[in-house]
């Protein structure tokens, strides 16, 4: 039980993995819709691709959006409004003129004027009253802003009461035109002194027929609901489309119809949770199948936790991010810079696992956006070539040509797909030609997300190894301050490995920047170190194993160093590794010939390791026992140097200090080759001409 339990402890960072893995599959699958996908695509003008097609049920044809949007503008333009008209206006005004006339009247009275109305004043204010009722009846009305531009003949619905009766506005007053037809009617009573009510009545003309919104509203959405949305009926058992049948506008018109109708019943009939099942099943299966590929082909990555999270994020973090986008009306899915992905993957790993990446960020994208297959095409297409562009974040010019031919794949593909769909560029094309400009400006972001991406997840980006090759380094200052033999030592390592970095395709500048690095543990002791010395050797008089300590020491505090100011991990591996678990084999030697016979453990001779892993690291260590070797030879012939870079590799070889390097053979024998031509050229040796023939 006991053992078990050990088993069980040994084997959660292994489930603790896989449970990111799960929690990430989970959160996109939550982020897909809940309602089924159309299994055919098609597009208008194009062939049908698939077998027959006849309608599994009756279903109606519906009208083309845009016939339906004209007829609903149609009756918009001829329905009439309803004004209501309101009695308590008539009322209430009629109320003001008596209060007002009296008021009036005793002004007057006991001044000699107006005697006539003094006498007749019940005449007056009959005339008054009757003259509002028959203006406030018939309605004063005030146009609503939407309104005010329409002609004449334009006709409304006026509401009195339960009745309502239709009028053109050029038979109803406005304000202005009840107050003049007051003022111009006056003259013509049959009143004596009627000027005396011209003061009153004209102001007491407000509008009383007014827009009625609620009773528009009303009957104008049940004029829409009215509209007559489908043309005909296709019946169970008919053919829609022929296998290989052009998609004509009355085809196209009934495949969306079937759509329409066939997502409405089958969502009914199926539950939330079958369709999350099946959105979870197909994100498993391609996200599963990445880290299959992390497993087979980059086990390291999958073993450290904080790589594989980075992975994984770029997963969550676009498909989120294409959740949102397709939830706001105002922004295409275009605008999301998917090649982001593989430029910064590129920097950090590999362009196959960029690649690979990127088409499963495409894949679930897919699934969350409501585009079709040109969506996949562009972005795939546009992710190749960022990928074979090759930006370089330590050269904008570069990266901005890499940007320009991103947007050239955009725009060309899509500009092809268009001639193929619609025969030519259509009017709303110039919206996705903007999209991908900004997709494209935003692709930008990669270059100030790779320092931050760094620093977070403790990787090594290019622009680092620029900044740490140069030699005003305080680490590389202070070698060759103190160690200037070393330094000149690390500059030669440095040529070497870069070219046989790039002749076997592995980490030019990788390589290169380690080389320098490799050695900072001599600038401690420098004296010990032969390519320092000018004078006596230090080592005379000390014993084999003080001066074997003092030689593997360099590696520790090469470490040390690094460690303190602050370079890079995967530096700090080329430091631990270029001389693997070799032994140092003058002082050993020396010390086996002074003490024949005796017994000890050869470990304590030994560099503690580890052996080297990577390509370059194993260039790394190759080279500086090349280079160190060399050294030793006085005027070498070019056979001379073909000898020790053979003698030298295979005694790596054949000490097993490469045994568990990722380097085939081939790429072995071409880094000999390098190192063969480069070697001569350093030690200056002279073309070898044949003898002349007498």
């Amino acid at each position: 039980m006991i053992n078990g339990l050990k088993l069980s402890l040994r084997h959660l960072p292994e489930l603790g993995k896989y449970g990111l893995v799960l929690l990430t599959i989970v959160f996109i699958s939550f982020l897909f819709p809940d309602s089924i996908r159309f299994k055919y695509e098609f597009e208008q003008g194009q062939t049908w691709r698939y077998s027959d097609l006849r309608a599994p049920f009756d279903f109606p044809i519906k009208k083309p959006e845009a016939e339906i949007l004209a007829e609903q503008e149609r009756i918009k333009a001829d329905f009439s409004p309803y004004y209501s008209l309101d009695p308590e206006v008539a009322r209430r005004q009629k109320r003001i003129f008596e209060e007002q006339f009296r008021a009036q009247l005793n002004e007057v009275q006991g001044t000699g004027q107006f005697n006539d109305v003094v006498r007749n004043a019940r005449n007056y204010l009959q005339y008054g009253n009757q003259l509002l009722d028959r203006l406030y009846s018939q309605g004063i009305i005030r146009l609503a802003p939407q309104h005010q531009d329409k002609s004449k003949d334009f006709v409304i619905n006026v509401v009195r009461g339960n009745s309502t009766q239709k009028q053109t506005v050029q038979n109803i007053l406005d304000v202005e035109a009840a107050r003049e037809l007051i003022t111009d009617s006056l003259p013509y009573s049959k009143l004596y002194e009627a000027e005396f009510l011209l003061p009153i009545l004209p102001d007491l003309i407000f509008p009383n027929l007014t827009i009625d919104d609620s009773l528009t509203n009303r009957f104008l959405t049940e004029s829409l609901e009215g509209i007559v949305t489908s043309s005909g009926m296709v019946r169970q058992g008919e053919l829609i489309v022929s296998q290989g049948g052009a998609i004509t506008d009355e085809v196209y018109q009934e495949l969306l119809s079937f759509r329409d109708q066939y997502l409405q019943q089958v969502s009914g009939e199926q539950s939330y949770w079958v369709i999350f099942s099946g959105y979870f099943l197909l994100t498993s299966i391609i996200i599963g199948v990445f880290i299959l590929y992390l497993r087979l082909y980059s086990a390291p990555i999958f073993q450290k936790y904080r790589q594989l999270i980075f992975l994984l994020l770029w997963m969550v973090a676009y498909s989120y991010l294409v959740y949102a986008v397709e939830k706001t009306e105002a922004l295409s899915v275009y605008i999301i810079p998917f090649c982001i992905v593989p430029i910064v993957i590129k920097i950090f790993y590999t362009d196959r696992l960029a690649f690979f990446i990127h088409i499963v960020v495409i894949l679930l994208a897919s699934f969350l956006t409501s585009l079709g297959y040109e969506f996949t095409l562009l972005q795939i297409l546009a992710g190749i070539v960022a990928i074979m562009s090759n930006p370089d974040a330590r050269d904008w010019s570069k990266f901005f040509k890499s940007m320009v031919y991103i947007y050239l794949t955009y725009a060309l593909t899509f500009l092809g797909l268009s001639l193929i769909q619609e025969g030519g560029l259509s009017s709303d094309d110039g919206y996705y030609y903007v999209w991908i400009f900004l997709n494209v400006f935003l692709t930008l972001l990669s270059y100030p997300l790779i320092p931050l991406l760094e620093r977070v997840f403790g990787f090594t980006s290019s622009i680092t190894l620029v900044e740490l090759s140069d030699m005003n380094r305080p680490l590389l200052r202070e070698l060759a301050l103190k160690a200037p033999g070393t330094l000149q030592h690390s500059l030669q390592v440095a040529n070497l490995s870069e070219a046989a970095a790039d002749a076997i395709g592995a980490d030019q500048l990788l390589v290169k920047v380690a080389a320098l690095y490799h050695d900072v543990g001599k600038s401690l002791r420098p004296e010990f170190f032969i390519e320092n010395q000018s004078g006596p050797n230090p080592h005379e008089g000390l014993p084999y194993l003080e001066s074997a300590s003092i030689i593997i020491d360099h590696v520790h505090e090469g470490v040390r160093l690094a460690r303190r100011y602050r370079l890079p991990k995967v530096l700090i591996d080329f430091i631990r590794t270029h001389h693997g678990t070799t032994r140092v084999e003058y002082f050993y030697r020396n010390y086996v010939q002074e003490n024949p016979g005796t017994e000890f453990d050869d470990q304590i001779f030994r560099y503690p390791g580890p052996k080297p892993t990577t390509k370059e690291e194993t260039i790394l260590m190759m080279a500086d026992s090349l280079e160190a070797a060399s050294k030793s030879l006085k005027n070498p012939t070019g056979q001379d140097i073909d000898e020790l870079v053979d003698k030298i590799i295979g005694g790596k070889i054949s000490q097993g200090q490469l045994e568990g390097s990722e380097m085939t053979f081939e790429e072995l024998e071409k880094c000999k080759t390098v190192f063969r031509q480069r070697l001569r050229s350093i030690n200056h040796v002279r073309v070898e001409y044949p003898a002349e023939q007498d």
